[in-house]
């Protein structure tokens, strides 16, 4: 009798520990869809703004892209950050916020930087930085300020004691998620096709992209911008001088080949290419930013197959950028939820 209603108590705590399991699968599907979803439509402080508006982090209201008038008279230059063959970058201040303010360098590059402001209109949206303000008779640009800098400082911002919790595999490898959707998002533009000509070098390619405080990436630097459409013949080529190097695909080095019995190199018989160089450098760029962290051998060791892949030599056989975007989404989220199993079992 006793051994029976021992039994009989059995049975609801097993009911118990099915439901207790049951429910934390179902917040665990709900973490990971919430991840999904943030990287494909991640809020941003001008999320809401109609066209032609930003809203930073502490204004309350979206307002209309400053113009020239308002430039020129409520935007305060406060010390220079940053100098380029394109632009000069000024740590600058509006109405008490912090703001980007770039003006040209030189008259030679005055397409580039009327290119860059065009393309910044143009593609606002979670994964390129905000535009405050644009004035192309004077040569001013205005951006939100993200006091992180680029990703040259990723190392250095995460051995910081106050953001060294975020020196983790999840946050690198969100990095690394949040690049290739930028140049899946650049791929399939609201103004076609484009490739980022500005990454001719690991170290340039990470200038190019801003941390934000909430440890995510967007573009800065949209100044080499070209638009590629294989079925209308139209192909980029970065610049007009030769390339070099590992970092730079194959087809972006000069093929009639190099020493004495080569022909000297010669822009106008340089081939174009298309879209595909970006793909090419992906691996190069995450394994830089996943870095020597525990959890980094594993990332890569998933990731291992769709790299071999970007590195074909041949363009038309390496994935797209989208196609290793949603590898690397479901590495992610798989990850992620071994992680959270891992953590309950304990």
């Amino acid at each position: 009798m006793a051994r029976d209603i021992g039994t009989s108590r059995s049975v609801p705590v097993v009911f118990v520990c099915l439901a207790a399991l049951l429910f934390g699968n179902v917040l665990i599907y709900l973490y990971l869809d919430s991840l999904h979803q943030s990287d494909e439509r991640r809020t941003s402080p001008h999320t809401g703004c109609p066209p032609g508006h930003f809203k930073m982090a502490t204004m309350k209201n979206c307002s209309p892209w400053l113009q020239c008038p308002q430039l020129k008279a409520e935007v305060r230059k406060l010390k220079l950050i940053g100098q380029g063959a394109v632009k000069q970058v000024y740590l600058s201040e509006w109405r008490g916020q912090k703001v980007a303010l770039s003006t040209l360098s030189s008259a030679e590059y005055l397409e580039d930087f009327l290119h860059g402001g065009s393309m910044l209109q143009a593609l606002q949206g979670p994964h390129v930085v905000q535009l405050v303000g644009w004035c192309p008779e004077e040569h001013l640009l205005v951006t939100e300020y993200h006091p992180l800098g680029s990703l040259l400082n990723l190392e250095a911002t995460l051995a910081q004691e106050r953001h060294h919790s975020h020196n983790t595999w999840q946050t690198r490898l969100r990095l690394a998620l949040d690049y290739t959707a930028a140049v899946s998002y650049l791929h399939a533009s609201p103004v076609g096709c484009r490739v980022m000509c500005d990454s001719n070098s690991l170290d340039k390619t990470l200038s190019q992209l801003l941390l934000t405080t909430d440890f995510r990436l967007v573009i800065n630097d949209l100044d080499a911008l070209p638009e590629v459409d294989v079925s209308r013949g139209l192909l980029a080529k970065c610049g007009h001088r030769e390339l070099t190097g590992d970092f730079v695909a194959p087809e972006q080095l000069w093929p009639f080949g190099v020493g004495v019995d080569g022909q000297p190199f010669l822009d106008e018989l340089m081939p174009g290419y298309d879209e595909r160089t970006d793909v090419w450098k992906i691996p190069d760029v995450t394994q830089h930013l996943m870095g020597r962290v525990p959890g980094g051998d594993v990332v890569h060791f998933h990731l291992f197959q769709i790299h071999e892949e970007c590195k074909r030599r041949d363009p038309r056989l390496r994935p797209s950028a989208l196609d290793v975007l949603t590898m690397y989404r479901s590495v992610y989220a798989n990850m992620v939820r071994d992680s959270v199993g891992s953590r309950d079992m304990l």
